[in-house]
Protein backbone atom coordinates (compact mmCIF):
# COMPACT_ATOMS: atom_id res chain seq x y z
CA UNK A 1 0.00 0.00 0.00
CA UNK A 2 2.88 2.36 0.82
CA UNK A 3 4.47 1.72 -2.57
CA UNK A 4 1.14 2.34 -4.25
CA UNK A 5 0.72 5.66 -2.47
CA UNK A 6 4.23 6.74 -3.36
CA UNK A 7 3.58 5.80 -6.96
CA UNK A 8 0.36 7.81 -7.02
CA UNK A 9 2.08 10.81 -5.47
CA UNK A 10 4.85 10.65 -8.06
CA UNK A 11 2.31 10.45 -10.86
CA UNK A 12 0.34 13.38 -9.46
CA UNK A 13 3.52 15.45 -9.07
CA UNK A 14 4.61 14.57 -12.58
CA UNK A 15 1.22 15.53 -14.02
CA UNK A 16 1.32 18.83 -12.15
CA UNK A 17 4.86 19.53 -13.39
CA UNK A 18 3.74 18.85 -16.96
CA UNK A 19 0.68 21.07 -16.70
CA UNK A 20 2.14 23.93 -14.67
CA UNK A 21 4.12 25.61 -17.48
CA UNK A 22 1.07 25.57 -19.73
CA UNK A 23 -1.20 26.98 -17.02
CA UNK A 24 1.30 29.72 -16.21
CA UNK A 25 1.72 30.53 -19.90
CA UNK A 26 -2.04 30.83 -20.36
CA UNK A 27 -2.27 33.26 -17.44
CA UNK A 28 0.64 35.45 -18.51
CA UNK A 29 0.37 35.31 -22.29
CA UNK A 30 -2.63 37.62 -22.90
CA UNK A 31 -1.29 40.60 -20.90
CA UNK A 32 2.20 40.00 -22.30
CA UNK A 33 0.99 40.08 -25.89
CA UNK A 34 -1.20 43.09 -25.13
CA UNK A 35 1.97 44.86 -24.05
CA UNK A 36 3.81 43.69 -27.19
CA UNK A 37 0.98 44.99 -29.39
CA UNK A 38 1.06 48.33 -27.55
CA UNK A 39 4.83 48.64 -28.04
CA UNK A 40 4.54 47.66 -31.70
CA UNK A 41 1.93 50.38 -32.20
CA UNK A 42 4.48 53.04 -31.30
CA UNK A 43 6.64 52.15 -34.29
CA UNK A 44 4.58 54.41 -36.57
CA UNK A 45 5.46 55.96 -39.91
CA UNK A 46 2.77 58.36 -41.27
CA UNK A 47 1.82 57.82 -44.92
CA UNK A 48 0.34 60.23 -47.46
CA UNK A 49 -2.24 61.45 -48.16
CA UNK A 50 -3.99 60.99 -44.81
CA UNK A 51 -1.13 60.39 -42.39
CA UNK A 52 -2.41 56.95 -41.41
CA UNK A 53 0.70 55.33 -39.96
CA UNK A 54 2.43 52.15 -40.98
CA UNK A 55 3.01 50.34 -37.70
CA UNK A 56 4.17 46.96 -36.42
CA UNK A 57 0.68 46.44 -34.98
CA UNK A 58 -0.32 43.74 -37.41
CA UNK A 59 2.85 41.70 -36.98
CA UNK A 60 2.31 41.65 -33.21
CA UNK A 61 -1.34 40.69 -33.63
CA UNK A 62 -0.51 37.87 -36.05
CA UNK A 63 2.22 36.59 -33.74
CA UNK A 64 -0.22 36.62 -30.83
CA UNK A 65 -2.51 34.39 -32.88
CA UNK A 66 0.29 32.02 -33.85
CA UNK A 67 1.96 31.89 -30.43
CA UNK A 68 -1.01 31.64 -28.06
CA UNK A 69 -3.89 30.57 -30.28
CA UNK A 70 -7.33 31.90 -31.17
CA UNK A 71 -8.82 32.28 -27.70
CA UNK A 72 -5.88 33.76 -25.84
CA UNK A 73 -4.80 35.72 -28.91
CA UNK A 74 -8.22 37.32 -29.12
CA UNK A 75 -8.17 37.99 -25.39
CA UNK A 76 -4.83 39.79 -25.71
CA UNK A 77 -6.31 42.06 -28.40
CA UNK A 78 -9.41 42.71 -26.30
CA UNK A 79 -7.18 43.69 -23.38
CA UNK A 80 -5.15 45.97 -25.62
CA UNK A 81 -8.27 47.73 -26.92
CA UNK A 82 -9.79 48.00 -23.44
CA UNK A 83 -6.64 49.56 -21.99
CA UNK A 84 -6.54 52.05 -24.86
CA UNK A 85 -10.19 52.95 -24.43
CA UNK A 86 -9.77 53.83 -20.77
CA UNK A 87 -6.98 56.27 -21.58
CA UNK A 88 -3.66 54.45 -21.66
CA UNK A 89 -1.55 55.72 -24.61
CA UNK A 90 -1.25 52.34 -26.32
CA UNK A 91 -2.66 53.11 -29.75
CA UNK A 92 -0.43 54.31 -32.59
CA UNK A 93 1.56 57.47 -31.82
CA UNK A 94 0.56 57.23 -28.15
CA UNK A 95 -3.11 57.65 -28.97
CA UNK A 96 -5.83 56.68 -26.52
CA UNK A 97 -9.53 56.93 -25.86
CA UNK A 98 -12.74 56.31 -27.81
CA UNK A 99 -11.88 59.03 -30.33
CA UNK A 100 -9.14 56.78 -31.74
CA UNK A 101 -11.32 53.69 -31.90
CA UNK A 102 -14.12 55.61 -33.60
CA UNK A 103 -11.80 57.64 -35.78
CA UNK A 104 -10.22 56.97 -39.14
CA UNK A 105 -8.02 54.12 -37.95
CA UNK A 106 -10.55 52.44 -35.68
CA UNK A 107 -11.58 49.89 -38.28
CA UNK A 108 -8.08 48.48 -38.45
CA UNK A 109 -8.06 48.02 -34.68
CA UNK A 110 -11.45 46.29 -34.78
CA UNK A 111 -10.15 44.11 -37.62
CA UNK A 112 -7.42 42.81 -35.32
CA UNK A 113 -10.07 40.96 -33.34
CA UNK A 114 -10.80 38.63 -36.25
CA UNK A 115 -7.19 37.70 -36.98
CA UNK A 116 -6.64 34.91 -34.41
CA UNK A 117 -9.78 33.01 -35.43
CA UNK A 118 -9.00 33.35 -39.14
CA UNK A 119 -5.43 32.18 -38.65
CA UNK A 120 -6.40 29.21 -36.49
CA UNK A 121 -9.08 28.12 -38.93
CA UNK A 122 -6.50 27.91 -41.70
CA UNK A 123 -3.39 26.57 -39.99
CA UNK A 124 -4.87 24.11 -37.50
CA UNK A 125 -5.79 20.59 -38.56
CA UNK A 126 -8.78 18.80 -36.98
CA UNK A 127 -6.36 16.84 -34.75
CA UNK A 128 -4.89 20.10 -33.42
CA UNK A 129 -1.57 19.91 -35.27
CA UNK A 130 -0.31 22.73 -37.48
CA UNK A 131 -0.30 22.60 -41.25
CA UNK A 132 2.73 23.43 -43.39
CA UNK A 133 4.19 26.41 -45.18
CA UNK A 134 1.37 26.93 -47.65
CA UNK A 135 -1.26 27.13 -44.92
CA UNK A 136 0.93 29.42 -42.83
CA UNK A 137 1.42 31.84 -45.71
CA UNK A 138 -2.29 31.74 -46.57
CA UNK A 139 -3.29 32.32 -42.94
CA UNK A 140 -1.01 35.32 -42.44
CA UNK A 141 -2.13 36.95 -45.68
CA UNK A 142 -5.76 36.25 -44.83
CA UNK A 143 -5.33 37.92 -41.44
CA UNK A 144 -3.95 41.05 -43.09
CA UNK A 145 -6.79 40.96 -45.61
CA UNK A 146 -9.36 40.87 -42.81
CA UNK A 147 -7.80 43.95 -41.20
CA UNK A 148 -8.03 45.84 -44.50
CA UNK A 149 -11.56 44.55 -45.19
CA UNK A 150 -12.70 46.18 -41.97
CA UNK A 151 -10.32 49.14 -41.87
CA UNK A 152 -10.69 50.53 -45.40
CA UNK A 153 -14.53 50.71 -45.47
CA UNK A 154 -14.40 52.16 -41.94
CA UNK A 155 -12.02 54.85 -43.17
CA UNK A 156 -14.30 55.61 -46.10
CA UNK A 157 -17.33 55.90 -43.82
CA UNK A 158 -15.69 58.04 -41.13
CA UNK A 159 -13.85 60.35 -43.53
CA UNK A 160 -16.58 60.48 -46.18
CA UNK A 161 -14.27 59.08 -48.86
CA UNK A 162 -15.14 57.17 -51.99
CA UNK A 163 -13.97 53.53 -51.94
CA UNK A 164 -11.07 54.33 -54.28
CA UNK A 165 -10.00 57.32 -52.19
CA UNK A 166 -10.09 55.17 -49.06
CA UNK A 167 -7.87 52.58 -50.73
CA UNK A 168 -5.42 55.30 -51.77
CA UNK A 169 -5.04 56.37 -48.15
CA UNK A 170 -5.72 53.16 -46.28
CA UNK A 171 -4.60 50.23 -48.42
CA UNK A 172 -2.07 50.88 -51.17
CA UNK A 173 0.63 52.53 -48.98
CA UNK A 174 0.57 49.52 -46.66
CA UNK A 175 1.02 46.70 -49.17
CA UNK A 176 4.86 46.66 -49.24
CA UNK A 177 4.99 46.61 -45.45
CA UNK A 178 2.33 43.91 -45.38
CA UNK A 179 4.53 41.67 -47.54
CA UNK A 180 7.53 42.24 -45.27
CA UNK A 181 5.59 41.67 -42.05
CA UNK A 182 3.91 38.59 -43.51
CA UNK A 183 7.29 37.09 -44.35
CA UNK A 184 8.56 37.66 -40.82
CA UNK A 185 5.36 36.23 -39.31
CA UNK A 186 5.51 33.11 -41.47
CA UNK A 187 9.14 32.40 -40.55
CA UNK A 188 8.52 32.90 -36.84
CA UNK A 189 5.16 31.16 -36.93
CA UNK A 190 6.56 27.99 -38.44
CA UNK A 191 8.69 27.67 -35.32
CA UNK A 192 6.29 28.99 -32.67
CA UNK A 193 2.89 27.68 -33.74
CA UNK A 194 3.58 23.89 -33.70
CA UNK A 195 5.07 24.15 -30.20
CA UNK A 196 2.36 26.49 -28.89
CA UNK A 197 -0.52 24.48 -30.39
CA UNK A 198 0.47 21.48 -28.25
CA UNK A 199 0.86 23.42 -25.01
CA UNK A 200 -1.12 26.68 -24.99
CA UNK A 201 -3.82 26.80 -27.66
Amino acid sequence: MTVSRDHLRRRARSAFDDRAPGVLARLLAPPLFSLIIAIAAQIAIPTPPDGIPITMHTLAVVMAALCIGPRLGTLSIVLYIAVGLVGAPVFARSGSGPEVLFGKTGGYIIGFLFCPVVIAAIVRRPDGSIRGWGAMITAVLAAHAVVFLVGVPWLALVAGYTPWRAMEGGLFPFLPGMVLKSGIAVLLGRVAAPWAARRIW
